[in-house]
């Protein structure tokens, strides 16, 4: 898989999962089930790397997947508790999963490209 397919895929599953959660969060605001200030608590950690996940930086990337791990924790929790909302924890859990999978690669993957990685330390001679 070349690098621009892998980054088409990553954030076009991004942005699917940013709309699905930001939708999740409305609805259950405006029946009353969360308060607004809790909508955006939720809300507002998932679009800090936005930016970032648009434009294609590796960095972003690599540390995006720190945030999706909170969100994974809301899909499996859903899975659990609830049957109503079944459906959507279980959409919700796979998406978040194959990001959780994809983010790193491209990042590993476009982060070689550019000559970017960690330095190895020089071995010192005494």
């Amino acid at each position: 898989m070349t690098t621009y397919s892998l980054f088409q895929l990553c954030r076009t599953g991004y942005i699917a999962l940013v709309l699905l959660l930001t939708g999740w969060f409305v609805q259950q605001g405006l029946e009353g089930t969360y308060s607004l200030a809790f909508n955006l608590m939720w809300i507002l950690p998932l679009l800090m790397p936005l930016k970032g996940v648009i434009q294609g930086n590796p960095y972003t990337y690599a540390w995006a997947s720190f945030i999706l791990c909170l969100y994974l924790l809301h899909g499996l929790t859903l899975v659990y508790v609830t049957e109503e909302a079944l459906a959507f924890a279980v959409i919700e859990s796979v998406l978040i999963s194959a990001l959780l999978v994809g983010f790193p690669f491209y990042a590993r993957k476009r982060g070689r490209e550019l000559g970017l990685g960690l330095k190895k330390k020089s071995q010192k001679t005494d």
